[in-house]
C-alpha cells in the first residue's frame, strides 16, 4: 500500500475548473475521483484502439488455420490424419518456439517506443530477425526427422511419412515467420495495430483460392505450400508500410541503428529470449499434453473427439484473451519508457479488471453456446454432445480464472520480468495442473472432467502467484531500470549545456 500510496500522491491532478495544477491533498476528493475517472476511461480508449485489431487479427488467424485443416480433410482420410499431425507437430515445435522468442521484444520495443528511442527499435528488430533465423536451424532438422520421432512413440508409420511430406513443403514457413514475427511485434509494441489486421486480413483472404489452385495441383503439398504463401504476403505487405511510414516519419528513420548492436544489446535480447520463449512453449504444451492424455481414457475417441470440439470454442475465446495480454504489455512498456511509472501502474491494474470482466464474459459467451455447439460437429453421437455440454460448464470457470492470469503474466512481461510468468506456469499447470488432473481422470475414474478441475486448480495457484508478484512490483524502480534499459548513449555522451 505504500508503494500505490506514494504513487497516487506524487502525479499532479489537474482540477476541473481551475487553472492551475495541484497536488495530492489539495484536491477535494470529488475532483479527485472525477479526475482518476477520466484517466481510467483514456486508458481504456487507448487499450481499445490498440486491442480490437489485435482481436480481428487473431481471430482471422485461427480462421486460416481452420480453412487449412478443410482443405486438408479434402485429401482424403490418411491424408488428413498425416497432415494434420505434421501441423499440429510444426506449430508446438515451430510457431510456438518462433512467437515465445519474438516476444522478448516487446518489453525492449515498449519502452524504447514510451523512451523515443527510435535507434534500439531498430537494432531489436533486425537482432530479433537474425536470432529466428538461427534458431529456425535447429528446427528444420527436427522437421526432417518427423517420422522417426513420431514411429519412435507408436504412430503408424505410413501417418508418420505422410506427416514428414507435409511439413517439408512447410519448411519455408520457418524463415517466412523468423520475419512476420518480429514485424508483428514491431509494430504492436508501439500500438500500431491497424496495419497488422488489414495485412491479415487481406492475406486471409488469399487463402482460399490460393488453396484451391495448390491442393488440386500437388495434393497435400499444395495446402502445405498455401500455408507460408500467406504468410509471405503479410511479410511483404507490413514490410512495406513499415518502409513507407518510417520513411514519411524522417527523423525516425534517420536515426538509424540498424547495424549498431553491441555485446549489451544482444545479452539484453538473449537474458528475455529464454523465459519468453518457455512461457509460451509451456502454455501451447500443456494443452498439447491434455489431449495426448485423453488418448490414454478408456473411450479414447470420444474422449479427443469431446476435448477438441471444447478447445475449439475456447480458441475463439483465446484469440480475445492473446489481445488483451498484447495490449497490457505494450502499455505498461511504453509507460515504464516514458519515465511514468503511475501511467504503468494504472495501465496494469486498469487491465486486470477488464481481464476478470472478459473472463466472466468469455464463460457466459461459453454457457450460452454449449447446448449447440456439440452438435456443429457431431450431429447424432449423444455421448459428445452431453460430454461437451458438461466440458464447457468447467471451462467456463476456468475462463474466469484464465484471463486474469494471462494479463498478469503480460504485466511482468511488459515490466521486462518475463521469468515470473514462466515460473507461476510451471508451478500452476506442470507442477499442479497436470499431476491432479491425470490422478482424478484415472485414479478417481473422472475421466475429461478430471483434467479440467485439475487445470482450473493450477490456473487458480498460478493467479495467485502471479497477483502476489504483481503486488510486490515497486514502478518507480522499474522505471528507473526502463530508463537504464534505453538510454540513448549519445546523449549520454553529450555534455550538458552550461547554464
Amino acid at each position: 500500500m505504500s508503494q500505490i500510496s506514494k504513487l497516487e500522491s506524487s502525479d499532479p491532478e489537474v482540477c476541473e475548473g481551475c487553472s492551475s495544477e495541484t497536488s495530492g491533498p489539495k484536491v477535494s476528493e470529488g475532483c479527485r475521483s472525477k479526475t482518476l475517472s477520466q484517466i481510467i476511461i483514456h486508458e481504456l480508449k487507448v487499450q481499445m484502439k490498440i486491442g480490437l485489431p489485435l482481436v480481428a487479427m487473431n481471430l482471422l488467424w485461427f480462421g486460416k488455420l481452420t480453412i487449412t485443416y478443410v482443405f486438408l480433410g479434402r485429401q482424403g482420410t490418411l491424408n488428413l490424419a498425416g497432415g494434420s499431425l505434421g501441423f499440429s507437430f510444426a506449430n508446438v515445435t515451430g510457431l510456438a518456439v518462433l512467437n515465445g522468442i519474438s516476444a522478448a521484444m516487446e518489453p525492449i520495443c515498449g519502452q524504447a517506443s514510451g523512451a523515443k528511442n527510435f535507434k534500439l527499435l531498430h537494432k531489436t528488430l533486425l537482432m530479433a530477425m537474425l536470432l529466428l533465423l538461427l534458431v529456425s536451424i535447429p528446427i528444420s532438422i527436427l522437421w526432417l526427422n518427423i517420422h522417426k520421432i513420431l514411429i519412435a512413440f507408436g504412430q503408424n508409420e505410413e501417418i508418420s511419412f505422410i506427416a514428414k511430406r507435409y511439413l517439408i513443403y512447410l519448411l519455408p514457413d520457418l524463415p517466412v515467420l523468423s520475419l512476420l514475427c518480429p514485424l508483428k511485434a514491431y509494430l504492436s509494441s508501439q500500438g500500431v495495430t491497424l496495419p497488422i489486421m488489414y495485412t491479415t486480413a487481406v492475406a486471409t483472404s488469399l487463402h482460399i483460392p490460393i488453396n484451391i489452385f495448390l491442393s488440386r495441383a500437388n495434393g497435400i503439398q499444395g495446402v502445405a505450400m498455401a500455408v507460408w504463401i500467406t504468410d509471405l504476403i503479410v511479410v511483404i505487405l507490413l514490410t512495406g508500410y513499415v518502409i513507407a511510414c518510417e520513411g514519411l516519419k524522417e527523423r525516425k528513420w534517420k536515426e538509424g541503428g540498424w547495424l549498431e548492436q553491441d555485446g549489451q544489446d544482444w545479452l539484453n535480447l538473449l537474458k528475455l529470449s529464454g523465459p519468453c520463449c518457455l512461457t509460451v512453449c509451456l502454455e501451447w504444451w500443456c494443452y498439447e499434453i491434455l489431449v495426448l492424455l485423453a488418448g490414454r481414457l478408456p473411450n479414447p475417441v470420444e474422449a479427443v473427439s469431446t476435448l477438441i470440439i471444447v478447445l475449439n470454442f475456447d480458441y475463439m475465446v483465446y484469440a480475445v484473451l492473446l489481445s488483451l495480454g498484447t495490449c497490457v504489455a505494450t502499455r505498461v512498456s511504453n509507460e515504464l519508457g516514458a519515465n511514468n511509472p503511475k501511467g504503468a501502474y494504472r495501465a496494469a491494474y486498469t487491465t486486470l479488471v477488464v481481464g476478470v470482466v472478459s473472463g466472466c464474459m468469455g464463460a457466459l459467451a461459453m454457457i450460452s453456446c454449449r447446448g449447440v455447439w456439440g452438435s456443429l460437429y457431431a450431429h447424432h453421437d449423444l455421448i459428445i454432445i452431453n460430454g461437451v455440454k458438461k466440458l464447457m460448464l468447467i471451462m467456463a470457470v476456468f475462463e474466469v480464472i484464465n484471463f486474469p492470469v494471462l494479463v498478469c503474466g503480460e504485466i511482468v512481461r511488459g515490466t521486462a520480468k518475463p521469468s515470473l510468468g514462466m515460473y507461476a506456469n510451471l508451478g500452476g499447470f506442470y507442477l499442479l495442473a497436470l499431476p491432479l488432473g491425470a490422478t482424478l481422470a484415472f485414479k478417481a475414474r473422472l475421466g475429461l472432467e478430471g483434467f479440467l478441475i485439475g487445470f482450473l486448480v493450477g490456473a487458480f495457484v498460478c493467479l495467485l502467484i502471479l497477483l502476489i508478484f504483481i503486488a510486490r512490483i515497486d514502478w518507480e524502480k522499474e522505471a528507473g531500470k526502463a530508463k537504464i534499459l534505453t538510454c540513448n548513449k549519445e546523449e549520454e555522451e553529450t555534455p550538458q549545456d552550461s547554464r
